[in-house]
């Protein structure tokens, strides 16, 4: 069995996978302050959750973007697991050309999202992650990454709006009944909702425009459901997409 971890900004998630099959993804938060004794408690109860033990894991895959993580994390899976997780990053061979300014600049769950969307769904592909910040990038025919775009996720922009206005409350994410508000609760979430919906629209409709060809669109991220049913634009939501592309990314390194 191979785990799949994506390390972000708000969340850590783990993916078990049997045999390419995902069989179990749990959640936990990200917190620099956790030590490698506790990260490694949670991996095994999350483990014994799957109805696996320790020995049963062959490997570890790691993507990571927040490196103050990185030393805690990995010493848990060494302790605990007796395995040093493959990490995704320079030398990790992924399938994927990237062409940016930069490649380095380009974030490692950035970089599995596409493997996953190109392997499994094919290019070109426009692949968006809801995740803290929510990012665009274009994958053409051939599997290089051309093109990417960041801006605010909408929990940050919520946070935000209630965190530097005084009588604003904080409010579920979630889709609104109308936009018609009434009230300060319902303003709110229909004023994130089809802001943040209608700014993911014009962004998709955008890389249309100036790339001059159709693509397909896969969403991933802990928020892309709840857009999938009031856009048209979105062609697939995977919320395992980056465990899928951490498989693609293990096999083609496992030599």
């Amino acid at each position: 069995m191979l785990i799949a971890v994506d390390i972000g900004n708000t969340n850590i998630v783990m993916g078990f996978l049997d045999e390419g099959k995902i069989v179990g993804s749990y959640r936990l938060t990200t917190k620099v302050e956790h030590t490698s004794d506790e990260y490694g408690m949670m991996i095994t109860q999350f483990l014994s959750l799957s109805g696996y033990e320790p020995d049963d894991v062959d490997d570890v895959i790691v993507a990571s973007v927040v490196p103050k993580v990185m030393h805690s994390f990995r010493s848990s899976l060494i302790k605990f697991l007796d395995i040093d997780p493959m990490v995704v990053g320079p030398g990790v061979k992924t399938g994927m050309n990237v062409r940016i300014d930069n490649p380095s600049t380009l974030g490692a769950d950035c970089l599995a999202d596409c493997a996953g969307a190109y392997y499994v769904y094919g290019g070109p592909v426009l692949v968006i992650d809801f995740g803290t910040a929510t990012t665009f990038n274009y994958v053409d025919e051939r599997g290089t990454i051309s093109a990417g775009l960041i801006t605010t996720g909408i929990r940050t922009a919520a946070a935000a709006l209630w965190g530097n206005t005084a009588q604003l409350p904080e409010v579920e994410i979630t889709r609104p009944d109308s936009i018609i508000a009434t009230n300060t609760k319902d303003a709110m979430q229909a004023g994130l909702y089809y802001n943040f919906l209608g700014g993911v629209e014009r962004t998709i409709q955008q890389f249309r425009d100036e790339i001059g060809e159709d693509f397909k669109v896969v969403a991933t991220g802990g928020l892309a459901s709840v857009f999938r049913d009031d856009t048209d634009l979105i062609d697939v939501v995977d919320p395992d997409l980056i465990f899928k592309g951490m498989d693609v990314i293990y096999e083609k390194n496992a030599d």
